[in-house]
C-alpha cells in the first residue's frame, strides 16, 4: 500500500522572503527618496521575475511503505542509483586483474633472463644481479 505524504518545501523559503524583507524595510526610512525609489523597483522587478520563473526543481515523491517512508521512483530508480556502483567494482577488479598480470609478465622476463643468460653461479647471489638484468635487457 503506497500512500503519498504531502510535503511543503516553499513554506520555509516563503517564511525566509517575508522575515528578509521585513529586516530590509526596517532600514526604508533612513534612506533618501531617490534611493528607496530604486529599491521599491527593483523589489518589484524582482518579484516579477520570481513570478515567470519556472520552477527547476521538484520534490521528489515520498511515499508510505509499511512503516517505513522511502522515495519513490519504482525499479528504474534503483536500478540507476546501483549501475554507477556496479561499474566501479568491475573498474576496480579490472585493473587489479591488469596489475597481476603485469606483475607475472615482468616476473616471467627475469626469469627467462636468468634462465637463458651466459652468467656464472657466482653472479646469482650478487646484490648487483637486477641491475645486470635490467641493463642487459635494455641492450638487446
Amino acid at each position: 500500500m503506497n500512500t503519498k505524504v504531502p510535503t511543503s518545501f516553499n513554506a520555509a523559503e516563503d517564511q525566509f522572503g517575508r522575515r528578509l524583507a521585513a529586516r530590509l524595510s526596517d532600514g526604508n526610512q533612513e534612506l533618501s527618496h531617490d534611493i528607496g525609489e530604486r529599491l521599491r523597483v527593483a523589489r518589484a522587478q524582482a518579484v516579477a521575475a520570481r513570478k515567470q520563473a519556472p520552477q527547476l526543481r521538484t520534490a521528489p515523491e515520498v511515499v508510505q511503505s509499511g512503516h517505513a517512508l522511502t522515495l519513490g521512483g519504482g525499479w528504474w530508480t534503483r536500478i540507476g542509483s546501483v549501475l554507477p556502483l556496479i561499474a566501479l567494482v568491475a573498474g576496480l577488479i579490472t585493473i587489479s586483474v591488469m596489475q597481476d598480470d603485469d606483475r607475472v609478465s615482468e616476473l616471467a622476463e627475469v626469469d627467462s633472463a636468468l634462465l637463458t643468460g651466459d652468467l656464472p653461479p657466482a653472479a646469482y647471489t650478487d646484490p648487483g644481479f637486477a641491475q645486470f638484468l635490467k641493463a642487459d635487457g635494455a641492450s638487446d
